[in-house]
C-alpha cells in the first residue's frame, strides 16, 4: 500500500509546483490583485467591525493557503463582503475590545466546519440551497453594505441596531454630518465612477489616496482616519490561538452561516472559472482549500475568506495561467503591507466608505432579480422574504428562513403539482394516458401512473386522488411506481390504507415497476403486503414491461373471480 500512495503524493507535489512555461504570467497576474486587495481587504475589515488591517492579513494567508489546495486553480480565495458582513453580525455583541478575538475564533470554527464538509464529502449539497434565496440574500447584503457605509461616507456618528436603522438615523439627523468628510467621501465616489472602466482595479486604490493625501496636506482632523478604528502594527503577523473564552452561541450560529455561504459562493466561483485544461473541478476538495485558508487567516489574526468573484476575474484578466498566481497574489501583499503600513493607518474612511458602497452597487444582480421575478411564485416569495430578512435580521437567521421558506414552498408545490392518470394499453405496447375516474369499477382493471413526488405532502395528495373503492365489488388496480429509488414512511401509510380499502371489496391492489431497493424497503417495512392482497411486480429494463406483466395477470384474476 505504501508503494501506492507514493506515486500519487508525488503527483501532488509536482501539481503544486511552479511550472516554469508560466511562472512568469502567475507572478505578473498576481500583482495587480494584490494591489485591489488593499481597498478590498481594508473595507472587509470595516465591515466585520475591526481594524481594516485584519482584512489586509486574511488577503495575505487566504490566498496562499488556497491557492496551494484548490483544485479550481484559477480560483482566488479571499476576503468577500458577504462573508465580512456575516462574521460581523455574529461578532456584533461583543464589545470591541474584545471582538478581533472573537473574530479569530470564529474564523478558525469556520475553517474546520469547511474541512469537516470536504471530508464528509458534502460538496453536492450545495445545490440544495435555491438560486433565488442566494440572489435574495446577496442583494441583502449589498443593500446592507450601502446603508451600513452613509455615515461614515459622510462623517456622521449616528448608530442603529442595523444597516437600514443607520441609514433611517442619518436621514432624520442630516446635521450631524461632517462637510469635510462629505468632500472627501465625494471625491472618492467621483474617482470610482469616472475611473472605474479605464483605471480597473487601480480605481479603488486611487481613491483611497488621493482624498486622503489632500486630507493629510491640509490637516483635516475632523475626518475619521483607519487609524482611529484601530491600531495598524507594523510588519506581518505572528501566528496566535483564539482565546477559548469568546465561544458563544451567536459565534457558532455565525461559524455556520459563514461556513455555508463561502462554501455555496466558491462553488458558483469553480464553476465560472473552470481549470485552463479542462480539467473538473472537485467540490469537496474546494471545499478542503477554502477550510484550510480560514484556518490559516484565522491563526494569523485575519477575518474569513471564501471564493472571490471579483478577485478571480481581475486575475483571470491579468493572465493567470495556474495556481501560482493566487500564491503570488497573497505574497505580493504581504511585501506591500511590510512595505507600507505605516501608510494604512493613515487612509481616510469616508474614502474606505464609497470603495465599499461602490462595490455594493456594483454587485447588485437586478437582472437576475428581475429574471427571478418574472418565473414562479415560489422564487418571488423565496427572493422577497430572502431580502427583507437579511436587511432587518443577523446574517444566520436570513439565510436560514430563506432556506426553510424555500423548502416549505417547494415541498407544497410538489404536492399541488402531483397528478394521477389512467393508463389504457393499446395493443401495440403503448398506453393512451386519460384523467383516473373518481371513482373504482367493478370486476375491472385499472392501471394508474403518478406524476410528481412522493414524499411528505406529495403521499397525502396521491391519497386524495386515489379513485375510491367503496361501493365497488372486486375492483384490480395496478399502481405504477417506476422510476421511484425510494419511498418515504408517509407513502407507505397511504399505500397500505388504500390496500386495505381495496381488499375490503374484494379487490387487489398491484404494485408494478418497483425498483429492487424499494421491494426490499417495502418487505422491510412489513405494512403494505400486510394490510391486503397486495401483489408486486419489479421493474424491468424494457419500459411498461412490468405494468402490462401487472394489467394481464389482473385480467386472469378477475376472470378467475368469475
Amino acid at each position: 500500500m505504501t508503494s501506492r500512495a507514493r506515486p500519487s503524493f508525488r503527483r501532488r507535489l509536482l501539481e503544486l509546483a511552479p511550472r516554469r512555461a508560466t511562472v512568469k504570467q502567475d507572478l505578473v497576474a498576481g500583482i495587480p490583485g494584490a494591489i485591489s486587495s488593499v481597498p478590498d481587504g481594508m473595507a472587509a475589515g470595516v465591515l466585520a467591525g475591526v481594524s481594516p488591517v485584519h482584512g489586509l492579513y486574511a488577503s495575505i494567508f487566504g490566498p496562499i493557503g488556497g491557492g496551494l489546495t484548490s483544485s479550481s486553480r484559477l480560483m482566488i480565495i479571499t476576503t468577500t463582503s458577504a462573508a465580512a458582513l456575516a462574521a460581523g453580525s455574529a461578532v456584533a455583541g461583543t464589545p470591541p475590545d474584545r471582538r478581533p478575538h472573537a473574530l479569530f475564533l470564529l474564523t478558525l470554527i469556520a475553517g474546520g466546519l469547511m474541512v469537516a464538509a470536504a471530508l464528509l464529502r458534502l460538496g453536492r449539497y450545495t445545490r440544495f440551497v435555491p438560486h433565488s434565496v442566494m440572489i435574495g440574500f446577496l442583494t441583502g447584503v449589498a443593500c446592507n453594505i450601502m446603508f451600513g457605509q452613509l455615515p461614515d461616507l459622510v462623517g456622521s456618528d449616528v448608530s442603529g441596531d442595523f444597516a437600514l436603522a443607520k441609514a433611517w438615523n442619518l436621514l432624520l439627523e442630516p446635521g450631524s454630518a461632517d462637510p469635510a468628510s462629505i468632500a472627501v467621501g465625494a471625491a472618492a465616489m467621483a474617482i470610482l465612477v469616472l475611473g472605474g472602466r479605464r483605471l480597473g482595479p487601480y480605481a479603488s486604490l486611487l481613491a483611497l489616496a488621493l482624498p486622503t493625501v489632500v486630507v493629510v496636506l491640509a490637516g483635516a482632523d475632523a475626518v475619521q482616519r483607519v487609524s482611529d478604528v484601530g491600531d495598524i502594527p507594523r510588519g506581518l503577523p505572528l501566528p496566535a490561538l483564539p482565546r477559548l473564552g469568546e465561544l458563544s452561541f451567536d459565534l457558532l450560529t455565525g461559524a455556520f452561516a459563514v461556513a455555508a455561504l463561502v462554501l455555496i459562493q466558491g462553488a458558483g466561483v469553480a464553476e465560472s472559472s473552470p481549470n485552463p485544461d479542462g480539467t473538473r473541478s472537485d467540490a469537496n476538495r474546494d471545499f478542503l482549500a477554502q477550510g484550510i485558508a480560514n484556518v490559516l487567516a484565522g491563526l494569523f489574526r485575519g477575518q474569513p475568506v471564501g471564493g472571490s468573484v471579483g478577485q478571480t476575474a481581475l486575475s483571470v484578466a491579468a493572465g493567470a495561467r495556474g495556481r501560482w498566481a493566487s500564491i503570488f497574489a497573497g505574497l505580493w501583499m504581504a511585501v506591500i503591507l511590510v512595505a507600507f503600513s505605516g501608510v494604512v493607518g493613515a487612509v481616510a474612511m469616508p474614502t474606505l466608505a464609497a470603495v465599499l458602497v461602490a462595490a455594493a452597487y456594483g454587485s447588485l444582480r437586478t437582472g437576475q432579480v428581475r429574471a427571478i421575478l418574472r418565473t414562479s411564485q415560489i422564487s418571488r416569495i423565496a427572493v422577497c422574504a430572502t431580502f427583507v430578512a437579511t436587511l432587518l435580521l443577523p446574517v444566520a437567521a436570513a439565510v436560514g428562513l430563506g432556506v426553510v421558506l424555500a423548502l416549505m414552498m417547494q415541498i407544497n408545490q410538489e404536492a399541488l403539482d402531483l397528478r394521477v392518470v389512467r393508463l389504457r394499453p393499446t395493443g401495440t405496447g403503448t398506453f393512451h394516458e386519460s384523467p383516473a375516474p373518481a371513482r373504482l369499477e367493478s370486476r375491472q382493471v385499472l392501471l394508474l401512473d403518478i406524476y410528481g413526488s412522493l414524499y411528505y405532502a406529495g403521499a397525502r395528495t396521491l391519497q386524495a386522488y386515489l379513485p375510491d373503492p367503496e361501493g365497488s365489488d372486486h375492483p384490480a388496480v395496478v399502481l405504477r411506481l417506476r422510476g421511484r429509488a425510494m419511498l418515504g414512511a408517509t407513502s407507505y401509510v397511504v399505500l397500505s390504507d388504500y390496500a386495505a380499502k381495496v381488499a375490503a371489496v374484494g379487490g387487489r391492489l398491484y404494485l408494478a415497476g418497483l425498483d429492487p431497493a424499494v421491494i426490499t424497503q417495502l418487505r422491510r417495512n412489513r405494512t403494505v403486503e400486510h394490510a391486503g392482497d397486495v401483489v408486486l411486480f419489479e421493474a424491468t429494463d424494457v419500459v411498461g414491461e412490468a405494468s402490462l406483466g401487472a394489467y394481464t395477470e389482473a385480467e386472469e384474476w378477475l376472470a378467475a373471480q368469475r
